[in-house]
This record gives structure tokens, C-alpha cells and sequence, in this order.
């Protein structure tokens, strides 16, 4: 473990899809993130779903960046080379399926919705005083609840290096309120070679992966507690009701649902 500045930086092996030396159906682990941390490139033998009691953190794949909360969970299937982070003040939670003790939920990362249901039952099996039989019941169920869902809040990195001044631009200030025809001027080429190359790079439009961007951010800022007029201002849009439009659009979701308490 390094640290710098105020950041913590994390080493984790890389490990191939497999059978755990001490069996197990599912384990969880939980823990607060006194400083801001970051988690390199990594595998587990086991199928992992990443989730939050609290706080936002982040999964990548590859150039594909997912922002994990209370709300929405993260798939991660055994033997998948990940990295993350996390931001201070975050409690982190994972629970841990054995390999071959279930059929994969995915054979790639996918996103799941943490539900009331499921909430509770992962948080009985963090109980070490559970009877052994109750604990096998509980398993079962979670297995039988947990399912993959279309909401995820993820983003495609681009990678080219016309597309990079504006991924690193709206990553760093998402309320940047260029156009794509402000961009275009900017780099001295057409438009339409910046919507082609975005579609071809990250499988949308500007639009919608610039949307996605701050619908990241402002998850981010909401789990801290921010109001949701101020996140709105943050992240760019002239009112608290444009918003919730486009974060619903984006997400299926309502800011309020990521707000913490």
C-alpha cells in the first residue's frame, strides 16, 4: 500500500476464475475509507458485486468506468482485470459468490439494482452469529433475487487522441457548457467527424455520453448530501427541473433516489 498525498493507493493480485482454497457460497466485506483510494488493475477467483452502504465509488474495465452506489450495484464476474476508486468517507461493501456455487449472473460486468429485499438480506449474512441453516436459507435467497438490471451509470472512455481533449475537458468540469459545434471549431474539424468518431469510439452520441458524465458526477455530489438545485448548477444545467430530465433520461432514475439521508 503507497500513499500519496492524501490518496491511497492500493495493490491487489490478478487471479483467474476459480475454486477458493476454503469453499465458500457467499462472503461479504465491508469497510470506511478514511482517505481517498484507488485500487489497481486486479482480479478475484470469485464472482464479486460491488455495492455502497454510502458514498460513490468507481469500477473500470478496460475504458469503460462505472460509478457504483447504495442504489446501483456492479456484477463483477470472477477473473475480470478491474480497477477502482474510491472517495473519502466512503463505506464500501462487497459480497463475494464462490465459483461454481451459482450459474454467472453475467458473463460481463453488468449492472444490478440493490433493492430493499436484497439490501436485507446481505446485510444478514454479515451477521457471524447466524445458525448455519438459516444462513443456507438466506443464501438461496439472494441467489434467487439477484438479477441484472439495464440501469447502470457507466461511461465509454474514448482513447484517440481527437477525442481525448474533450473526454478530459467535461470529465474535469462536467457543468462545461461547449457544443459540439464549439468543439468542433476548437479542434479545426467538422462535426460531423466528431459525432462519427464518438459513435465509433464509445457507441453514442456527444449528447448522451457528455449526459452520462454528469449524471456520474452529480451521483457523486448527491451521495455527499449536496442539494439537488446545486448539483444541478455544478454539473451544468439551468435548473433543478432540466436536471432531473436529463438524469432520468440517463439513468431511469430520480436524483432524489441517490440523495443521502
Amino acid at each position: 500500500m503507497s500513499f500519496a498525498s492524501d490518496r491511497v493507493t492500493r495493490t491487489l493480485p490478478a487471479l483467474a476464475a476459480g475454486p477458493a482454497e476454503e469453499p465458500f457460497t457467499i462472503l461479504g466485506w465491508s469497510e470506511d475509507m478514511p482517505r481517498d483510494t484507488v485500487w489497481n488493475d486486479h482480479s478475484h477467483p470469485w464472482h464479486e458485486l460491488l455495492w455502497n452502504e454510502r458514498g460513490a465509488s468507481t469500477a473500470m474495465v478496460g475504458p469503460r468506468v462505472w460509478t457504483v452506489t447504495p442504489v446501483l450495484g456492479l456484477w463483477m464476474p470472477a477473473g475480470t482485470l478491474h480497477s477502482g476508486s474510491a472517495t473519502a468517507g466512503t463505506r464500501c461493501r462487497a459480497t463475494f459468490f464462490g465459483f461454481g456455487t451459482m450459474a454467472p449472473l453475467s458473463p460481463v460486468p453488468v449492472g444490478v439494482v440493490i433493492t430493499p429485499l436484497l439490501r436485507l438480506l446481505l446485510d444478514r449474512l454479515a451477521d457471524t452469529g447466524l445458525a448455519e441453516d438459516s444462513r443456507a436459507l438466506t443464501e438461496a435467497m439472494v441467489l434467487d433475487v439477484l438479477t441484472p438490471s439495464g440501469r447502470e451509470l457507466l461511461v465509454q472512455m474514448p482513447a484517440s487522441d481527437l477525442l481525448r481533449p474533450i473526454a478530459d475537458a467535461v470529465r474535469g468540469d462536467p457543468g462545461d457548457q461547449r457544443t459540439l459545434a464549439d468543439w468542433a471549431s476548437h479542434l479545426g474539424v467538422s462535426a460531423r467527424t466528431i459525432t462519427r468518431a464518438f459513435t465509433a469510439e464509445t457507441g453514442t452520441s456527444f449528447a448522451r455520453w457528455v449526459a452520462a458524465v454528469r449524471a456520474q458526477h452529480a451521483v457523486a455530489l448527491l451521495s455527499r448530501g449536496w442539494r439537488i438545485d446545486a448539483v444541478a448548477e455544478e454539473v451544468g444545467y439551468r435548473s433543478a427541473s432540466a436536471f432531473g430530465v436529463a438524469f432520468r433520461r440517463t439513468t431511469g432514475l430520480t436524483p432524489g433516489a441517490f440523495r443521502a439521508p
